[in-house]
């Protein structure tokens, strides 16, 4: 995992896993951490990841679930990175529906349509297959991801990101589901408006081609870990368009063509 020297720090998973938190907790950015500690990996970055989950808990948040970020391949080139990852969510970061963006928690709030699962089973990996994934979903939901990154101007390489646990921020769901086999999920369409304006469009396929594909995946690294995906967790399976800036003021309307809508208000 190694260490890094910066003018004022040197760089570990302790040092780089607390300094998240605190930009977390004070609402300031800074430079991604791989300007000074390029052998910041990802295998690192989880281990950061990990490290702040457990800070999380000390403090009092419990584990709902998780989330996938980069799903979309149109991202991940964007981004430079090659693959999803994955990162936790708590109840912290829930969001109940008719909430605004939490301007006074987050530094730049972007928001991204989301599919989501609520699990019915137990999913272990490895070996797992989205065929096998999607027969432990319980129920499907229209979603929004309010994404955050510690990094300024959203700057990072994989490293970065995974510490800084896939850019979280917020999430709400609509409470309305469908069982998975109620619909095709890889066609479900959601059309994203801001202010009253179309903006953008996507199905289901835009993640990894079927949201499945990223439940699977979730599961199988999560099982390289030694974790499982419980009953009961919330699935973020990645954003389906490109995020939204999300400034206050501004409304946002998520509408799906199945699983109902989501409005998220920018606040104040």
């Amino acid at each position: 995992m190694g260490i890094a020297q910066s003018p004022d720090r040197v760089w570990d998973v302790t040092t780089a896993a607390a300094e998240l938190l605190a930009c977390e907790d004070e609402r300031r950015d800074r430079e991604p951490f791989t300007d000074v500690w390029p052998e910041l990996d990802v295998d690192t970055g989880y281990t950061i990841q990990d490290r702040n989950l457990e800070e999380r808990i000390r403090r009092g948040e419990q584990v709902v679930g998780i989330k996938l970020g980069l799903t979309s391949k149109a991202k991940q080139e964007r981004m430079g990175v090659e693959t999803p990852f994955v990162a936790w969510l708590t109840d912290a970061m829930m969001l109940t529906p008719g909430d605004p963006v939490p301007q006074q928690k987050l530094i730049h709030p972007r928001v991204e349509p989301e599919l989501v699962f609520v699990m019915a089973d137990r999913l272990d990996g490895p070996g797992v297959t989205a065929e096998s994934a999607m027969a432990a979903v319980g129920t499907v939901h229209a979603g929004a991801e309010v994404i955050d990154s510690r990094y300024t101007k959203f700057r990072f390489r994989a490293g970065d990101v995974v510490a800084d646990n896939a850019s979280s921020g917020a999430f709400v769901m609509n409470p309305a589901g469908l069982a998975p086999r109620a619909f095709d999920i890889s066609a479900e369409e959601v059309r994203v408006e801001v202010d009253d304006a179309f903006v953008d469009s996507a199905t289901g396929a835009a993640i990894l081609g079927h949201p499945g594909e990223a439940l699977a995946l979730a599961a199988n690294e999560l099982a390289r870990r030694g974790r499982g995906i419980e009953p009961g967790w919330i699935v973020l399976t990645g954003g389906m368009t490109d995020a939204v800036l999300a400034p206050p003021g501004c409304s946002i309307d998520l509408r799906f063509t199945n699983l109902g809508a989501v409005h998220l208000s920018g606040g104040a």
